[in-house]
This record gives C-alpha cells, structure tokens and sequence, in this order.
C-alpha cells in the first residue's frame, strides 16, 4: 500500500512537522530570528565561577566590546553591589567579560550538538529544549551552521535577589549584541532556514546562580530576542 501524499512518504511529513514544532517552541524560549543562536562556558579565572571558561574561538572577530553597566544610584546598581557584597567574587565588569566567553562557547556548543557543554552551563528546562531541537534536527538530517563573527555589545539590564530554600538566587539579564552566520542545512547542504550573510543579532539571556553553595555556578535560565 502506498503511504504517501504527492509522492512524499507519510512517515517524512510527520518528521517534518515534529521538527518544525521543536524549532517554534525553541524559538518562543530563544527568540532567535532565523535559526537558534544561545552559549555558555565557565570562568572562574576572573573570579566569576561559569561552568569552565574557555578562550573564544579564533571565528570571533576581535573588536572592542562595549560593556554597559548600571551606574552605582540605579536600582539595578544598587542591586549589583549588594551582590558584591555576598562575597562571591563579583563584580560587573568582570561578570560581562566572562558572559561574551560563555555566549560564544554556548552558540558553538549548540551548533555542533555538543550536549555535554550545553548540560553543564544551562538550567535544566532550557537545556531539555536545547536538547529536543538538536534531536529533532539530527532525525532530519540537518545540521545548524552558526558563526559569531563579533561580539558588539554588553549591557546589564537587570538583576535580582530572591530567597529560596537554598540560600539567595541571583538573577542577572544581559543584553548581548552580536554579528552573526546562522542557518540551518538540509541533508545535500542546502538552506531551510536562515541565509549565509552577516545579520545583527540582539538577545537577552538570564543568568542564574544560587549564592551560598561551594559548588554554584552561573547557568543560563532563560534567552529571548531584544
């Protein structure tokens, strides 16, 4: 019996339609305009603990960040020197410095389908979308290609301080502007989604971490478009 519609077969409609889900649903969390972007690497070096930091990549082009930082009489400003004050180590300009090595490790981790970088530097829910879409993209034959060519901007747009049953939970929104390659190739490296040229990407991404803890770490919670 001949199970297919135009001469596609039935079971590769479905496929299809279960990886065009996982990417929608990735996309509500991410936010990504074509394709996914997201990273995270871990840098105790600076006197930020991140899962384990790593130099970026050679493909990022080296230009002259920006940071922008809450000025002292700010809410956030206060908020972020009363992190200071947990004695973690902490200090804006270093926490920005560590999330441009996180953000590129996180994109390229995901891009490769490395699950391992991506468990230990994402929070539990994100990971599990994380790890959804690259099954569902791996299913269907593809590959994400994604390069970060540059790293414009960082700017600290928020922070909190919540009690939990742990200890404190300190969240802390980053607004990253970046250059960007991301596109999505099918089976004979033709694009489904995205495109080959340079496009300027703006995102918010939460970091996370529980003060208190010997083994903490700064996770990534949450990724949204600007």
């Amino acid at each position: 019996m001949d199970f297919s519609l135009g001469g596609v077969p039935v079971d590769l409609i479905f496929l299809a339609l279960v990886a065009l889900f996982l990417v929608l649903r990735l996309r509500s969390v991410l936010g990504k305009k074509e394709g996914i972007q997201p990273v995270v690497v871990p840098v105790s070096s600076l006197g930020v603990t991140f899962p384990e930091a790593t130099t970026p990549p050679e493909q990022v082009e080296k230009v002259e960040v920006q940071y922008d930082i809450p000025a002292p009489n700010t809410r956030v400003g206060q908020i972020l020197q009363a992190i200071e004050k947990q004695g973690v180590s902490f200090t804006p300009k270093q926490f920005l410095n560590s999330v441009q090595l996180v953000f590129v490790q996180i994109v390229k981790a995901y891009a490769e389908g490395n699950k391992e970088v991506l468990q230990r530097s994402l929070t539990p829910s994100v990971y599990a979308i994380f790890e959804a879409a690259i099954t569902a993209r791996q299913e269907a034959s593809q590959t994400q290609k994604t390069e970060i060519k540059a790293v414009r901007s960082l700017a600290i747009e928020d922070a909190r301080i919540t009690l939990v049953e742990a200890g404190s939970k300190v969240s802390i929104e980053v607004k990253i502007v970046s250059d960007q390659i991301s596109l999505v190739l099918d089976k004979d490296g033709q694009p489904v989604t995205g495109t080959d040229a340079i496009t300027e990407f703006s995102d918010l991404w939460i970091f996370e971490r529980v003060l208190g803890s010997q083994t903490s770490t700064w996770l990534l919670a949450s990724a949204c478009s600007a």
